[in-house]
This record gives C-alpha cells, structure tokens and sequence, in this order.
C-alpha cells in the first residue's frame, strides 16, 4: 500500500491547478457549493456550470447562468472537462454520466460529506501507516481490491475505479450469512427503507428489530410503513446513536442528510436546527443480544460505534458500516472495531453508487 502511494506525484487538485481547460461544474447544490469553496481557496477558476437538460430553466448559480451541454459544447468544443457535483445511485443517472464521461474529460472530486479538509494525496501519505494497518487486516483479496481501488478514485476523482470494483448491493445478505433469526439494529433507519429491504430479505422472519433515527418526520414515516410489526417485536426510538446518553443540537435536512453539527449560532427553534436525543446502542439494548447492526448515521458513526462497545465485545454481532462520511472513516473506522473486537473478520465492498458514498465495512 505504501508503494502505491510513493507512486502517486499529484492528485486531481494538483491536475485542476495546472489544466489549460476551461473548467465547468455539473450540478447545484451543496456538491457544488463544497467544491467550489475547494477551488476558490485554490484559487482555481470555474468558466460555467452546467446542468441535465431537464433542469436548465435560464436560471443561474453561483453567479453563473446555468447551461446545457450542448451549449458548452458550441462554446468551447473540445476544450472543458467537467466535474460531477452531486450523487446519484439512480442506474440511468449514472449510465448517463458515464456516457458523458466517455465523451469528455470528467472527474468525480472527492469532498467529505461531513467535516473539514481532503482526501488527497499529503492527507493520504499523512495517514499510510494507518491505510496500511487496515488493507493489511481486511480479510480477503476482493477487499483489498476495493480499498485500493476507492483510495484511488478519492486521489484521482476518476470514476473507472468505482465501476471497477462495484458489487450488487444485495451481496451484503450473502456476505455476512444474514439469517431468519436474527436481532437486527438499524442505526439512521431513515424512513425505514433498510428495514424493509432485511424484511424481504429474511421472509419476514426474525428475532427482533430495534431502530433510531433522529429526524421526527423520517421517524414518523418509518413507524407507519411498519405499523404491522408490533412493539414486542419492533422498538423504534426518535433519537441518535451516539457515545453516551445525551441531547444534541441536530441539522435536520428531512432526508438522509440529517446530522449533528453545530447550529453556527442559528435559534434551536429555526426550521433547520433542532436539539435532539442521543442514545447509546448499549443503553437501548439493556444487555441483550444483537446479531446485526447496521451503522449509516452520517458522519457520527465512530461515536455510534463507541456507544455500542459492550455489545460488540460481549456478543459480536454482525456490522455493517458506512466508511464515507468523513476522510477519517476509511482507517479510523476498521481500526476502532479491530480494537473492540479482534475476532472480527473485516470485509469492504463498493456498491452502485456515484461517488463512493455506498462503501462500507462488513464486520463477521
């Protein structure tokens, strides 16, 4: 690993400063936002923004009006490359991202969903003893793969290293012997889709689903598309996974999106900004068992994890683990759950999805 790194002599930013090409940002929003933050401190400068046809109203962003395609393609010819700002896993969107990626220079930056800095290349040679330690812990050749192939892609922001080593989603059932009888714990349950997707799963069959999710409005839909499923089987708590049993001020997007995070001195009774509870899977539990837990809690997952530390040493459930919140989560992550529990076997896999934000850590 550390080879691969020496190999290395600059990084999409390092790329993006000495381009001769006119640089043109697909999408709006926050992607756009974080990564034209990154460029302006680089002073690197942006020449339009585009958009899919269906979205191009004469409107503008970020001070430029938005275009089409083909208008930048009148504009400039051959002349641009593009950079992907948003994240899709819709299988149309991507094929048609990729189709504009075979056509034109394109890249995907690699900017943390939460948190500060990049993952480029003097974070990554910063941390290499640590990237190291965990490609050397991961339990089969697939997940080496997967590693290298995603620190790649987070260096070079080309999209062929997530398509090469993407794997159905479901493979995951497979991958950790999900069976009828289990204990599963969803951590960030969302609007209850993953419960879902482990009902069909396992036929409907099951010991007992636990589930928080700190967003009232998300909770609310997760408790009436699992209304059938009744309380001694399902225990479903309108908080988040965290480190001790606490209430924190909460950004609530109504989405996936929520997360905690300072409240930038907004009133607690604005519409964005909300303190919530936050609970620990030990204290939910009471010492009972799990035998699978799934932690996708946007950004606070080492503290989910550090919440769940009895319940991990003691019983060794079966984890499921988002590794791309934060630059951190690629080492820091597999690392803390060696800690915890040395007979883990760890497993990494990259799911459909652009950019990387369905990579995740297998714990069995």
């Amino acid at each position: 690993m550390s080879f691969f790194l020496d190999e290395i002599e600059k990084d999409l930013w390092d790329h993006l400063q000495y381009t001769k090409k006119k640089i043109v940002l697909y999408g709006m929003g926050d992607g756009a936002d974080k990564i034209k933050s990154v460029l302006d401190r680089r002073e690197i400068p942006i020449a339009e923004i585009m958009a899919s046809d269906e979205f191009v109203r004469g409107h503008s962003f970020l001070d430029h009006r938005v275009k089409k395609l083909s208008e930048i393609e009148e504009q400039y010819g051959d002349d641009f490359l593009i950079l992907l700002c948003f994240g899709t896993q819709i299988p149309e969107v991507m094929e048609h991202i990729y189709k504009i990626g075979e056509k034109h220079e394109l890249y995907a930056p690699n900017v943390p969903v939460v948190g500060e800095g990049l993952f480029d290349l003097e974070y990554a040679k910063a941390h290499s003893e640590e990237l190291q330690s965990v490609y050397k812990l991961l339990a089969d050749e697939k997940s080496k793969e997967v590693f290298e192939n995603v620190v790649r892609y987070k260096l070079s922001g080309d999209l062929k290293y997530l398509r090469n080593v993407e794997t159905p989603s479901e493979e995951k059932f497979d991958l950790m012997n999900i069976g009828i009888e289990e204990t599963y714990v969803d951590l960030g349950a969302y609007d209850g889709d993953t419960l879902i997707e482990f009902l069909n799963e396992t036929t409907l069959q099951f010991r007992k689903l636990y589930a928080m999710e700190p967003d009232v409005r998300n909770y609310r839909k997760m408790k009436r598309r699992l209304y059938m499923i009744g309380s001694a089987l399902f225990e479903c708590y309108n908080c988040g996974a965290w480190n001790e049993d606490t209430s924190i001020v909460f950004n609530l997007r109504s989405g996936r999106g929520s997360r905690a995070v300072p409240a930038d001195g907004k009133p607690l009774n604005s519409a964005r900004f909300r303190e919530i509870k936050m609970m620990k899977v030990d204290t939910m539990m009471r010492g009972e068992p799990a035998t699978y837990i799934k932690f996708d809690v946007e950004g606070a997952e080492e503290n989910a994890l550090e919440g769940a530390s009895k319940t991990i040493a003691e019983f060794k459930p079966k984890l499921n683990i988002a590794l791309y919140h934060r630059n951190e989560d690629m080492f820091k992550l597999p690392l803390l759950v060696n800690k915890m529990n040395k007979k883990y076997k760890l497993y990494m896999r990259h799911h459909p999805y652009i950019p990387d934000w369905d990579t995740n850590l297998y714990c069995i």
